[in-house]
C-alpha cells in the first residue's frame, strides 16, 4: 500500500491564503489578553522558588482554590498584567504531563537580554538543563520542576525571530 505523503508547505500557504488576512482588513479581538494560564504543580513551594528564584517571576498571589479547600492557587508575574498560575492537589495527585492533543506544548517567556543571560547562569548553576532551537541564539527550553517544557526567548512581545507578527 502507498503512502500518501502530505506537502506541508502547500497546507500551510492554503490555511495562510484562507485565513490569514492583512491586518487593515482584520476585525478587532474580542480578547483584552490571557488573564492567566493556569498549570498543575506537584509541590506548590518548589514551584513558587523555581519560578521565583531561578526565572525572577514574583509571587503576587495565594489562596485556596475555589474548587477544592486542599488545593492551593497561587500567581507569577510575566510582566504587562501577565499572569502564570499554578494549582496543587496534594489529596488528589495528577500524572506527569506529556504532549497529547489539545494539552500544551510549552509556554514562551520573553525577557530581556540581561534577564535570559541571567536565568541562562541560573540554570547553569543548578545544573537545569536547556537547549534552544538549532537556528535561533535568543531562545531556550528547559523543563519546569513538574517537567512542563518552557521556552525563554529576547524577541519583545509581537515579534518572532526577529519578525513582526500580527502585521
Amino acid at each position: 500500500m502507498a503512502t500518501v505523503k502530505t506537502d506541508h508547505a502547500a497546507r500551510r500557504e492554503a490555511l495562510t491564503r484562507a485565513y490569514l488576512k492583512p491586518q487593515a482588513e482584520r476585525s478587532g479581538t474580542s480578547a483584552r489578553g490571557v488573564h492567566h494560564l493556569a498549570l498543575i504543580c506537584s509541590d506548590a513551594e518548589r514551584t513558587i522558588r523555581f519560578y521565583s528564584e531561578v526565572l525572577g517571576f514574583p509571587l503576587v498571589e495565594l489562596f485556596e482554590n475555589r474548587d477544592l479547600a486542599s488545593s492551593t492557587h497561587f500567581f507569577h508575574d510575566l510582566g504587562n498584567g501577565n499572569l502564570l498560575a499554578f494549582f496543587d492537589f496534594p489529596d488528589d495527585p495528577m500524572p506527569p504531563t506529556r504532549e497529547s492533543i489539545g494539552g500544551m506544548h510549552h509556554v514562551s517567556i520573553s525577557v530581556a537580554r540581561e534577564q535570559f543571560d541571567r536565568i541562562r547562569g541560573e540554570l547553569d548553576r543548578r545544573s537545569i538543563p536547556y537547549f534552544g532551537p538549532d537556528r535561533v541564539e535568543n531562545s531556550l527550553y528547559f523543563k519546569g520542576p513538574d517537567g512542563e517544557l518552557l521556552e525563554i526567548e529576547c524577541d519583545p512581545l509581537l515579534v518572532m525571530e526577529g519578525r513582526q507578527l500580527a502585521q
